[in-house]
């Protein structure tokens, strides 16, 4: 079973694995059988962070309830997400990191006069100052600092114990900030280099992709803050010349995927903690989209260095304008899955419908864990698309409209068929579920509820948008 390790560095890795799970769910396919995330972040209450880790583990719940064996069609929740065995939360945890400061943290007072001075100069009075408990604080001298340990810890080693040779590891992390620009040359270089690693051999020479994010969103200023966005592109650039010398030259990764935006959004100067919790965005969602690359690729001879863009500069971005690839790959398992929550989202009445009859899909099941997990991850998705249209840069492929009168004016860009039969909005939508087959009336009734609305949504958005 070919597992992909996610090591997700920072708020930022965070935000990404949000969109991959979203887009997992909604059954774009991902040549892995499993995604194993870590995240690596300071910040012990991080509200990215923990909404990313409780959605994951929702999803988790709702796939080990279906059966994705050959004979079954549901792409929706196929790809696993799972924890490492000894892993909390999917965080790789970090020792003596809460409640102290960082000159505590490296014992500057038990240090030569020597050594102070040296500190001193390498480290401003803020850094040394800083407390170590919401992270970093966009300072990557710090982060270099705190981040050497993480190879020495239990989880780490267990990862390695855990990666078989099929396995591969991609990297997400920032370039702007403290946490991601600092975590990535440090794990990557660990993981080519570290002798201590358990199956060292394997992880020394695994395909590893990365995506490096550059600068795509901006923070109030705030003189109490030490985080400022007048910094971030001078921070990009310095580090992107260090992983062109220390990284790409000497093919230390094989495949390195770069994403920025110029058109940015302001978002609340947070330095950390539950507040730090921002609206997705687009470019987290094609950061997504490069780990969905990079499981379909072969490990190269030579490094190889990827971008992403748009057919056109716009404001306001929908499936149009993206490259076929992308577009060939999004569009039709994000509608699919959108059809499939606006449908529970907006109709209540399931017990009378032919569908659940033929299924035995009683008050029960409606009631039950399954449906109301699945909902609540439908809840998250429609909120995340929402989420996206907010951004300086939009990304707006749905119209999100509440109207069970218009039902297929979904699509941005294209226009709705009309068929050759009286039914119309859910009248249409219930004939097709009505009308689908012994498919998807074998196994648990978890499987044939999913399978059933899989099927249905997928011939509905032939029929009615012309998508396949």
């Amino acid at each position: 079973m070919a597992k992909i390790f996610v090591f997700g560095i920072g708020g930022t890795g965070s935000r990404v694995l949000r969109a991959l799970t979203m887009l997992l769910a909604s059954g774009v396919e991902c040549k892995a059988d499993t995604i194993v995330p870590i995240i690596i972040d300071p910040d012990a209450a991080a509200g990215d962070v923990e909404r990313n880790a409780t959605l994951m583990k929702q999803y988790g719940e709702i796939h080990s309830k279906l059966d994705f064996t050959s004979k079954k069609k549901n792409r929706f929740f196929r790809t696993e997400i799972k924890e490492t065995m000894t892993n909390t939360n999917f965080r790789l945890p970090l020792s003596n990191t809460e409640d102290v400061l960082f000159d505590d943290y490296m014992g500057v007072n038990g240090m030569s006069k020597e050594n102070q001075a040296l500190v001193n100069v390498l480290f401003s009075q803020k850094n040394l100052s800083s407390d170590m408990t919401v992270g970093f604080k966009g300072n990557p001298n710090v982060g270099s600092v705190v981040l050497n340990q993480f190879d020495d810890s239990d989880a780490f080693l267990n990862f390695a114990n855990e990666f078989d040779a099929q396995d591969k590891i991609f990297i997400i992390s920032s370039i702007f900030g403290g946490t991601g620009a600092s975590g990535f040359p440090l794990l990557l270089k660990t993981l080519r280099t570290s002798e201590d690693l358990p199956n060292k051999n394997l992880v020394h020479n695994a395909h590893i992709g990365a995506i490096t994010v550059l600068p795509y969103f901006q923070v109030k200023q705030d003189e109490n803050s030490q985080i400022d966005s007048a910094t971030f592109v001078s921070k990009a650039k310095s580090a992107l010349a260090y992983y062109d010398r220390a990284i790409s030259k000497n093919n230390a990764i094989d495949t390195l995927y770069y994403i920025a935006d110029d058109t940015r959004t302001t978002y609340e100067n947070c330095e950390g903690g539950t507040n730090q919790k921002n609206n997705a965005h687009f470019i987290e969602l094609m950061s997504a989209f490069a780990l969905i690359d990079f499981a379909n690729s072969q490990k190269p001879q030579t490094a190889v260095h990827k971008e992403f863009g748009i057919e056109t500069d716009i404001n306001e971005i929908t499936f149009e304008n993206l490259g076929k690839v992308a577009k060939g790959k999004l569009r039709k398992a994000m509608t699919q899955f959108n059809l499939f929550a606006k449908y529970l989202s907006e109709n209540d009445n399931f017990l009378a419908q032919p569908w659940a009859k033929d299924r035995t899909l009683d008050r029960t099941f409606f009631d039950g864990d399954f449906i109301r997990t699945l909902e609540t991850v439908q809840r998250e998705y429609l909120a995340w698309l929402a989420e996206m249209e907010t951004q300086q840069r939009a990304f707006t492929p749905f119209d999100l409209h509440r109207d069970s009168s218009r039902v297929f004016d979904l699509v941005k860009g294209i226009t709705q068929k009309r068929l050759l039969t009286l039914d119309s909005n859910y009248d249409l939508f219930n004939n097709r579920l009505n009308g689908t087959g012994g498919e998807s009336k074998s196994g648990e009734k978890e499987q044939q509820f999913t399978e059933l609305f899989y099927l249905a949504t997928e011939k509905l958005v032939k029929e009615k948008f012309n998508i396949e």
